[in-house]
């Protein structure tokens, strides 16, 4: 199932990628309300209807924003709504102020990466594929090579080897796309090794979390693999560097152009 599964979801996700605009902006609003949903899950939070309604409300107001091209607006929309949530959140304010930024993160650099027109899709895709083949080298360089744990307390499974593996896929992507032109093989090599260990640094953040309220699964939506926050925790990491990067060098109107072109 966990296979399976995979072969739906990743096809999936690259064909909306490469449609981009509001289609993409509306996969990520919703995939951005569930990490924030399934966050209140663990932590213990999920019934708490005015939380739930004010942390989605602002995601999903923040995203049409985005694609307005209202970054400001977004942004105070979600300021707005963090308020709101962590009011209505009462003894887990904390926490579920921390959910909506989590989540808010997540929405707003994926969709300012992807919104590039140049470089959005190119930039997405690096992201993607690095995560993706961290979390592949990871899990078999792990099994079949075993050996020391990486961080026993919070994943007893995660061994050194597995973050190797991962590790080298990843740089093979940067390889890749390298070779096809879209970068020097120095930066983007570098470039690469820093998001897999970004993403792994992501899943073991999400993985704490859960051990902090001794959780196994974020939820059950996907078969063989739990909820979309275990699935989206390295992606999320992965993705708002990746737009910090490219904000940073690229301003709000050339992300995607700021962190592939070096």
């Amino acid at each position: 199932m966990r296979v399976v599964a995979a072969l739906v979801m990743a096809p999936l996700t690259i064909a909306i990628a490469w449609i981009g605009g509001w289609p993409w902006a509306c996969i990520v609003i919703a995939a951005a309300g569930l990490l924030y949903f399934e966050w209140l899950m663990i932590v213990g939070a999920s019934g708490n209807r005015l939380a739930v309604a004010a942390g989605i409300a602002a995601l999903a107001v923040a995203g049409v924003c985005l694609m307005m091209r209202r970054t400001d607006l977004a942004l105070g929309i979600v300021a707005v709504g963090i308020a709101l949530a962590a009011v209505a959140g009462r003894g887990q304010r904390g926490w579920v102020a921390s959910g909506l930024v989590y989540a808010a993160a997540a929405l707003m650099a994926a969709i300012v990466v992807r919104r590039d027109a140049d470089f959005g899709f190119v930039a997405l895709m690096f992201v993607l594929l690095v995560v993706w083949v961290t979390d592949i080298g990871g899990y078999f360089a792990g099994r079949g090579i075993g050996g020391p744990k990486l961080w026993p307390r919070v994943s007893p499974k995660k061994t050194w080897a597995g973050a190797i593996g991962g590790l080298v896929l990843g740089l093979a992507v940067a390889a890749v796309f390298a070779g096809l032109g879209f970068g020097s093989m120095l930066a983007l090599l570098l470039l690469g090794a820093v998001l897999s260990i970004v993403s792994q640094l992501g899943d073991l953040f999400e993985s704490a979390i859960k051990r902090r309220f001794d959780v196994k699964d974020s939820s059950h939506i996907i078969p063989g693999h739990g909820g979309l926050l275990d699935r989206l925790d390295g992606f999320v990491a992965a993705i708002v560097f990746a737009a910090l990067i490219g904000l940073m060098r690229g301003g709000l109107d050339g992300v995607g152009r700021g962190f592939m072109v070096w």
